[in-house]
């Protein structure tokens, strides 16, 4: 099979090989230095401050779009929720949840978040902004300087969700002042899933310490405290630290803006090949992670399932109202151009047999 999905992705040999290992005991200073090490490099390639702090959750990322909201945010916050798609709705279900105060910054499917669209809630007392930097399920990429530019005018701390973004697009939580951000193993960083990552700033450690959350799991004062021996309060997904571990010292190597430079050229050599093909791009403003694609005269569900069945080929459908409007395909994970090259093939060999029109 070829996986263009946005996750779980294709992953290379030297971490499927991990994935095959028998799992060791973690209780250990080998596992404890081995964490140390993924904090330290997660730190690295978010741009983040040197005293920031990096949990890894045994769960998907909502588990860690959850942790977030309940350990950072409380019944005296006021948080300004940009949702443009299943992502964004999801942030909205939470603060819905838990009770947080909110207002739901709502766009169209694919819409790019003008600016000016922010101006009506400057100075409204908001404390929190919360964003998917990318909403995976219409391929739209917002601008994090420009809302940064924002959270700084008002004082605002800045949650972004980077589950698909991280190592796909440029991302600097210094330089963009991003208090909390969340990523995920099965997306760019192209491991199994089962761990999703959160880095977060002092001022975001800070409001943790002094939160009372009602819950054992997702009480993240358990996390950081057992962090600061490189261990977590419960048995994690191991084998998957593990693959991050490698994965993560692979990116070191390499570098860090040539991982995210390679996921850019794919994004382009794909989106300059569709350019006769009778789909169209969904969003405004993209990201490098995944194309989100418009189709015509057919289904994208049919799409979808015929290269899935008789191409051996995996892109991503869609759910709700865009189920048969939208599939999407991705850019992340173990794939080169000669990949991409199979995919047009098939599409342009579905417009011979009148499947795609």
């Amino acid at each position: 099979m070829f996986n263009f999905t946005v996750g779980p992705v294709q992953m290379s040999e030297e971490i499927c090989k991990i994935g095959g290992e028998q799992v060791p005991y973690f209780r250990t200073s080998e596992f404890s230095e081995l964490m140390k090490e993924n904090e330290y490099l997660m730190r690295k390639f978010t741009g983040a401050d040197t005293n920031a702090r990096v949990l890894f959750i045994t769960g998907s990322g909502t588990a860690s779009m959850e942790a977030a909201v309940m350990n950072i945010l409380t019944k005296d916050d006021k948080a300004l929720v940009i949702n443009g798609g299943s992502f964004g709705q999801r942030f909205v279900e939470l603060c819905q949840i838990h009770k947080i105060p909110y207002t739901e910054v709502k766009l169209d499917y694919g819409q790019r978040l003008e600016e000016e669209r922010l101006e009506k809630y400057t100075n409204e007392r908001y404390t929190c902004l919360i964003v998917n930097a990318h909403e995976t399920s219409t391929g739209v990429h917002y601008d994090l300087d420009m809302l940064h530019k924002f959270c700084e005018k008002n004082r605002l701390l800045f949650i972004v969700d980077a589950i698909s973004s991280f190592l796909a697009d440029p991302i600097d939580m210094k330089k963009q002042g991003i208090d909390v951000l969340i990523a995920g193993s099965q997306k760019a960083l192209a491991v199994s899933p089962g761990i999703s990552i959160l880095v977060l700033s002092d001022k975001a450690v800070k409001r943790i310490e002094m939160n009372h959350v009602q819950s054992l799991y997702f009480d993240l004062k358990l996390a950081l405290k057992n962090g600061e021996r490189g261990q977590t309060p419960f048995t994690p997904a191991v084998g998957i630290l593990r693959q991050i571990h490698q994965r993560l010292i692979m990116i070191d190597e390499k570098g860090v803006d040539n991982e995210i430079n390679h996921v850019h050229e794919l994004a382009i050599d794909f989106r300059n090949r569709i350019k006769d093909l009778p789909v169209q791009i969904f969003s405004e403003e993209v990201s490098n992670a995944v194309t989100a694609l418009r189709t015509k005269n057919v289904s994208a569900k049919k799409i979808f399932d015929v290269l899935k069945d008789e191409y051996g080929i995996w892109v991503c459908p869609n759910g709700g109202e865009l189920a048969d409007k939208v599939f999407r395909v991705g850019h992340i994970g173990y794939l080169t151009i000669e990949d991409n090259i199979v995919l047009i093939d098939a599409l342009k060999d579905l417009m011979k047999r009148k499947i795609l029109v």
